[in-house]
């Protein structure tokens, strides 16, 4: 059996004419009409009334904070289950963070310890929440939570497009949100993000803002802060030739999770849980070895490399890391929390939507080995 990895780029066989018709154009800098018709057609897809193209997920992230009016005297509230990415910005600017424990049912920002930290912190004007690995955090009582509490709601969406929170796409709940365009995820642009809102002036400012934030005078002028953090005409060129390709990649990423799931059944494993109130794009298939269980991951990631299989960790919580260690961590189960446990016993198996049946098969026989074992 060849290589399988965890989940790389594929093109789609439209990139090369895209990028072509950029090339022609002379449009090889940032801007251009590929970032425009980029930004169009995600903003529709998603259905928010626009969005602004960014040279990364972290720098969308970063940009939404800013706009949405985050300072350094600030505290935000975010998902604690999540990549880097998602606070790092937080601390760009330079505010406090306070991580909120998961739930078991969908891996998800618990909504009874967010309420927890917003009592604990009343000074918290934000809330960021992360979609893991595709799923919908539960949006009404999170929302719910955000009105009682009078803060802004940042969407971390960057493992999410294409995923829905009853019949709504992800991304399109927060005040402003973001989107990645990394080369693992379902469209790429080699690298690159998307700020998405329905506040039209707020993403004209975040467009300023992504170009050095030059004001229009007839000399080089700033009266603010700018940041280069736009895409460039080619990068976009590759991301609508993938756009293309949406639905499809959906729908391969959700097929891999369901023959997962069946073909794990009666083990010592399960997969990440699937909300009912919504419909994962299952960016990456999650496996949980059960409780009691004296198995490791770690092992199981040696096992399956030893099989020329790639895998990788379910993210270790951020409350965890030596850089946050002094972040505060709330959870309604302190001396037992969810992330902690998940983390312990997670690992994220090949999801690559060029994986075949038979080379997924093999997968799941060389893990129910080492769990037999």
């Amino acid at each position: 059996m060849k290589h399988i990895p965890l989940a790389i780029s594929h093109l789609t066989g439209k990139e090369e004419e895209y990028v072509k018709s950029a090339f022609d154009s002379g449009w090889v800098a940032p801007l251009g009409p590929h970032v425009d018709a980029l930004e169009e057609t995600l903003a529709k897809f998603l259905g928010v009334k626009c969005a602004s193209a960014t040279s990364s997920g972290t720098a969308a992230i970063h940009l939404a904070l800013i706009q949405a009016g985050v300072t350094p005297s600030d505290t935000v509230i975010s998902s604690d289950m999540t990549f880097a990415a998602t606070c790092n910005p937080v601390k760009y600017i330079g505010a406090k963070l306070v991580f909120v424990d998961s739930n078991e049912e969908t891996f998800n920002m618990d909504v009874k310890s967010l309420e927890l930290a917003l009592q604990k912190h009343p000074e918290a004007r934000f809330v960021l929440v992360a979609h893991l690995y595709g799923q919908s955090c539960d949006m009404d009582p999170i929302m719910e939570l955000c009105k009682k509490y009078h803060c802004t709601l940042i969407e971390d969406a960057a493992e999410a497009l294409g995923s829905t929170y009853k019949g709504k796409m992800c991304g399109t709940f927060g005040k402003y949100s973001a989107i990645s365009f990394n080369g693992n995820k379902i469209i790429t642009t080699s690298g690159g993000g998307m700020v998405l809102s329905n506040d039209e002036e707020g993403i004209k400012h975040i467009r300023f803002l992504s170009t050095q934030a030059r004001d229009p005078a007839p000399w080089y002028q700033h009266s603010e802060l700018g940041y280069n953090y736009r895409m460039s005409n080619i990068c976009a060129a590759i991301g609508r030739a993938q756009f293309t390709d949406i639905e499809n990649r959906i729908a391969k990423k959700r097929a891999i999770y369901r023959r997962y799931a069946e073909g794990l059944k009666g083990t010592d494993a399960y997969m990440m849980p699937l909300a009912s109130y919504g419909e994962s794009n299952c960016w990456l298939s999650a496996l949980l070895i059960k409780k009691g269980v004296n198995k490791s991951p770690l092992d199981l990631m040696t096992y399956l490399k030893e099989h020329d299989i790639e895998s990788r960790p379910i993210w270790k919580p951020m409350h965890m890391q030596p850089y946050y260690k002094d972040s505060d961590f709330v959870s309604i189960s302190p001396e037992h929390p969810m992330d902690e446990d998940i983390f312990a016993r997670g690992l994220c198996l090949p999801s690559d939507i060029m994986m075949n049946v038979e080379e997924q098969d093999y997968v799941i026989k060389v893990i129910k080995d080492f769990l037999s074992k």
